[in-house]
């Protein structure tokens, strides 16, 4: 499938989104935490004020992130160490994350260990990057975000809430019908999640023409069971999803609904500013806020060292480094994302260049490849799972439970590796040895074939495996895969860290 949008109209959208997520943010964060509806119907900051926000602070480190290693390289691990380089706070899921990743725990298992905010919202807010980057090509942005997402909230419902999210704003490039926008989000997550549940609840009470309010109480008793408070994202993106809707296409109507809704307003403000700043482009955002609101940037999560210097300080700087990125990455992922993403698929080519050329039934074809490339993936994403990949080998290790483990006790874990070269006609026959600390043990397959693709063969070789200890362990226990391939020189190495208990 091929599909070209016109190069300006991009560009303005993308300026759009960022001046909305801005004009959103600074109006939510004075009441953010306030659980009860509120009145507001405006700004409540002078103007040419434009108050910090980390919704759009930790975008400007993913664009550093992508501008310095490329596309094919963004992944959880990869981000991880961005996170641990330039994002200073500790909140919630943030220090949680970060905590981990300096025990040694490898992302996605950093976000999922000992993390009871793994269901909370600071993944979602941080999506936009990824769909400006990826316009039209919501199973490439929902990909990143889920990379994005799994280091601090691993296989919980902040890291579908994020699915959901890019998947939306990217298809907002090309379609400018919210309800499809929303559906496309839905089919990149799993129907059983309470995130898609959550936003289904939403579209049915609007359908049949319940008050908004009415609307934002049933979700607030809905979600009342999840345990995060005001801070947790099934409520507040299905808020913001609440105040679009109910909105029906006019800015000042959306944000003012979704803000009065409560809990994490920047949050719900942020993300209905940029979807729509998207999906209307700067004429669909009122002249009045944006010049309240200027082209500032202003930080408050992020470090300003030495790299941090070179990043953006204004909406219209964003906007140019964006659009600059876009084509490369648009380019890598129509020609070379079965490698990165280890997908066999009919590729999605995105051109940006001069008028739109959108295929007949876009949206329709879009939620196929959504469910087949996004929600399948995030259908069997498993607590507990570390990835690790060098050239031509990939390896999934997924533990049966918490890394911990009490002498002479043990753990189950399920190792999944995958053919990276598969589609270049390449066998890989790979041996497996394990270093452990003293005493320890590991049961399991020590050799395995990995087989090209073709019609009778898949790319990816399962095997199971214990890990048992001593009679003593030690505060933290790293036990080591290392994968090797005969008459090659490169060594893939993965470290299972288990705590003592």
């Amino acid at each position: 499938m091929k599909l070209k949008l016109d190069f300006n109209t991009y560009k303005d959208k993308v300026n759009a989104c960022w001046i909305g997520k801005n004009i959103g943010g600074t109006m939510g964060t004075p009441y953010e935490g306030v659980r009860e509806v509120l009145d507001i119907q405006g700004f409540s900051t002078p103007k040419n004020v434009v108050l910090p926000n980390d919704d759009l602070d930790l975008q400007l480190v993913w664009l550093h992130a992508l501008e310095q290693v490329g596309p094919r390289a963004i992944d959880a691990a990869n981000l991880g160490e961005f996170w641990l380089n330039f994002i200073p706070p500790h909140w919630n899921e943030y220090g949680i994350g970060k905590a981990n990743m300096r025990r040694g725990l490898t992302p996605p298992l950093a976000g999922d260990y000992d993390n009871n905010w793994c269901h909370s919202n600071g993944a979602w807010i941080r999506t936009e990057i990824w769909a400006c980057v990826a316009p039209g090509a919501p199973e490439l942005a929902a990909r990143y975000s889920v990379e994005d997402a799994k280091v601090d909230h691993g296989a919980g419902e902040g890291t579908f809430a994020a699915a959901f999210v890019a998947a939306m704003q990217s298809a907002a490039f090309v379609s400018s019908d919210l309800r499809e926008c929303i559906e496309i989000g839905l089919y990149a997550i799993p129907e059983s999640c309470r995130m898609a549940q959550s936003i289904k609840l939403v579209m049915d009470c609007y359908d049949s023409g319940k008050s908004w309010l009415e609307t934002r109480n049933t979700v607030f008793e809905a979600n009342a069971d999840i345990g995060n408070g005001w801070f947790e994202a099934p409520t507040n993106v299905s808020y913001a999803v609440l105040g679009m809707l109910y909105g029906e296409g006019d800015f000042k109507k959306s944000m003012i609904i979704a803000i009065n809704c409560g809990d994490d307003t920047d949050c719900t403000g942020a993300t209905v500013g940029s979807t729509l700043g998207i999906l209307y482009g700067m004429s669909g955002i009122p002249t009045d806020w944006a010049e309240h609101i200027g082209d500032d940037i202003v930080t408050i999560s992020i470090a300003r060292g030495q790299d941090g210097k070179t990043l953006p300080n204004t909406c219209t700087e964003l906007t140019e480094r964006v659009v600059a990125l876009a084509p490369i990455v648009l380019y890598y992922f129509s020609k070379y994302a079965d490698n990165a993403f280890h997908k066999r698929r009919e590729a999605l080519a995105v051109e940006l260049g001069e008028g739109n050329d959108i295929p007949e039934g876009y949206g329709e074809l879009i939620k196929t490849r959504v469910i087949r490339e996004v929600r399948g993936e995030l259908e069997n994403l498993k607590p507990y799972t570390m990835r690790f990949e060098q050239s031509f080998i990939r390896t999934d290790i997924t533990l049966e439970r918490e890394p911990e483990i009490a002498p002479g006790g043990e753990i189950r874990l399920h190792i999944h590796l995958r053919n990276n070269r598969a589609y270049d006609n390449l066998h890989y026959a790979v041996k497996l040895n394990w270093i452990t600390p003293a005493g320890f043990t590991v049961e399991g397959k020590r050799t395995a074939l990995l087989q090209r693709y073709d019609d009778h063969n898949e790319p990816i070789v399962d095997i199971d495996a214990v890990i048992r200890a001593g009679e003593t362990v030690e505060p933290e226990n790293r036990v080591i895969l290392e994968i090797t391939v005969p008459g090659r020189h490169t060594a893939l190495y993965a470290p299972v860290i288990l705590f003592g208990c």
